[in-house]
């Protein structure tokens, strides 16, 4: 497999298969996003137990086949649906796996949703707090460009300034350093440089 898309294990890699575009739909490693339902062969006796074809679903976002099975994203109106295959041979009789961690009820909530569409039946809305809202999504693009500039070599006063806080100019050396915006942007830098060394791996929990 080429090291562009090696699976899950590469160097603590937190994608499922590394992406070779991020303007489209990206596949994380499961046990980092709640809203993952994971499919694996169902136990011997369980004769009941269906297949499932993602396919035969709808429009796939995103299908990729690794070493711990396929990943995929499935469309849908009320929110995607994402599927870890463990197990990916056609036809086979799955079961889903809950693991037994903190995201237990967003688990139950993701394969109740997912369910749901295998039986023809409106899916229902995302669990609560997936995805982030619009509020957490300016901030984090406002934190970026912040922790951009400050990367290039820019002031906190030059942040400010780029960031549309125009009364950082104006201000006195001493003012400046008692403002709000001085503030602000010390805080949307200190974030941004916690979520560039880990952190941001927390936007795939529920919030």
């Amino acid at each position: 497999m080429p090291p562009s898309r090696r699976s899950r294990g590469a160097g603590g890699c937190p994608f499922a298969t590394a992406p070779d575009d991020l303007s489209e739909p990206v596949v994380w490693r499961p046990e980092l996003t709640a809203v993952t339902v994971i499919l694996d062969a169902a136990p011997e006796g369980f004769a009941t137990a269906a297949p499932v074809d993602p396919r035969a679903l709808g429009a796939l976002f995103a299908d990729l086949a690794g070493i711990d099975g396929r990943h995929v994203i499935v469309a849908d109106a009320a929110g995607e649906h994402r599927l870890w295959l463990r197990d990916p041979t056609a036809g086979r009789p799955l079961a889903a796996v809950i693991p037994l961690d903190k995201d237990f009820l967003t688990r139950i909530a993701s394969l109740l949703r997912f369910h749901r569409r295998l039986l023809g039946r409106a899916a229902g809305p995302l669990p609560r707090g997936w995805p982030l809202t619009a509020y957490r999504l300016a901030r984090l693009d406002l934190m970026l460009r912040a922790l951009d500039l400050r990367d290039g070599g820019a002031t906190y006063r030059e942040i400010a300034t780029a960031l549309g806080r125009d009364e950082a100019v104006r201000l006195s050396a001493s003012d400046w350093k008692m403002s709000s915006a001085r503030s602000f942007v010390v805080r949307l830098v200190r974030d941004g440089i916690t979520m560039m060394n880990g952190e941001y791996r927390k936007l795939l929990r529920i919030r």
